[in-house]
C-alpha cells in the first residue's frame, strides 16, 4: 500500500487520485497509525521549509517516517517543498531538516547566475534524467514537468542527483539516495509524464 503523508502541505487528494488511476492502492496517512503497512511513501509540500518540518513534527508521524525510511528502508518520495526538506539545511529556514539526503537546498537569488532571472522558477521545463534512474525509466528523453520554486537542491555527493533542469544554469530537480527520492517539480501536475513518473515510484 502506497502512503501519501498529510500533514497539512500538499495536495493529497491529487496523489491518491492519480494512484487510483494507475491501478496502484493508496491511502492518506494523517497519523504514526496511519502508516502501519506502509510499502511506499509519498512526501508532499508546498510553501516554506520551516513551516513544512514544524508541521511535520507536530503531526506526530516523524519518529515513524524515519523508523520506516532509515531502518526498514521503504521507499519513499519527496515532492516540491517535501523533496526540500529531505535534505540537512535550508537557506530559507534555520531548522534542521531531516538529513535524509545530505545536502542544502540553495536560493536562486543567492547564485548571480539565476539573480536576474523571474522568481519563482514557474511553469514546464524539460528535465534531463541521469542514466539508469529508475524514477525517469521511459522519460529518458523529451520529459517535461511543471515547477514553481524559489529555491533548489545542491546536493553534497554528485551521485545523489537524478534529475537536472536548466534556468540560467543547470540545477538538480530530483534526487535518489538509496530509498530516498525527491523530485522538485509536480508530478500531479505534469500529465502523463508525471503519471509515468508516480508509475515508476510505485513499481519500485
Amino acid at each position: 500500500m502506497i502512503h501519501v503523508v498529510d500533514y497539512g502541505l500538499g495536495n493529497v487528494q491529487a496523489f491518491l487520485t492519480m494512484f487510483k488511476r494507475l491501478g496502484f492502492d493508496a491511502a492518506c496517512a494523517k497519523t504514526a497509525v496511519d502508516l502501519t503497512g506502509a510499502s511506499k511513501i509519498i512526501l508532499p509540500g508546498v510553501g516554506a521549509f520551516d513551516h513544512a518540518i514544524e508541521l511535520l513534527d507536530q503531526s506526530g508521524m516523524r519518529p515513524t517516517l524515519e523508523a520506516l525510511v532509515l531502518q526498514d528502508k521503504v521507499p519513499v518520495l519527496g515532492i516540491c517543498v517535501g523533496m526540500q526538506i529531505l535534505a540537512s539545511v535550508s537557506d530559507e529556514g534555520h531548522l534542521p531538516g531531516l538529513g535524509w539526503v545530505p545536502g542544502k537546498v540553495r536560493a536562486f537569488r543567492a547564485n548571480e547566475h539565476f539573480a536576474s532571472l523571474p522568481l519563482p522558477h514557474m511553469g514546464w521545463n524539460d528535465v534531463q534524467p541521469k542514466p539508469g534512474s529508475p524514477l525517469f525509466a521511459g522519460l529518458e528523453s523529451d520529459a517535461r514537468f511543471y515547477f514553481l520554486h524559489s529555491y533548489y537542491f545542491e546536493c553534497d555527493a554528485p551521485s545523489h542527483v537524478a534529475a537536472t533542469a536548466s534556468y540560467g544554469l543547470d540545477f538538480s530537480c530530483a534526487v535518489s539516495a538509496g530509498n530516498v527520492h525527491g523530485v522538485q517539480f509536480h508530478p500531479e501536475k505534469s500529465h502523463h509524464f508525471g503519471a509515468q513518473l508516480l508509475k515508476n515510484f510505485a513499481e519500485l
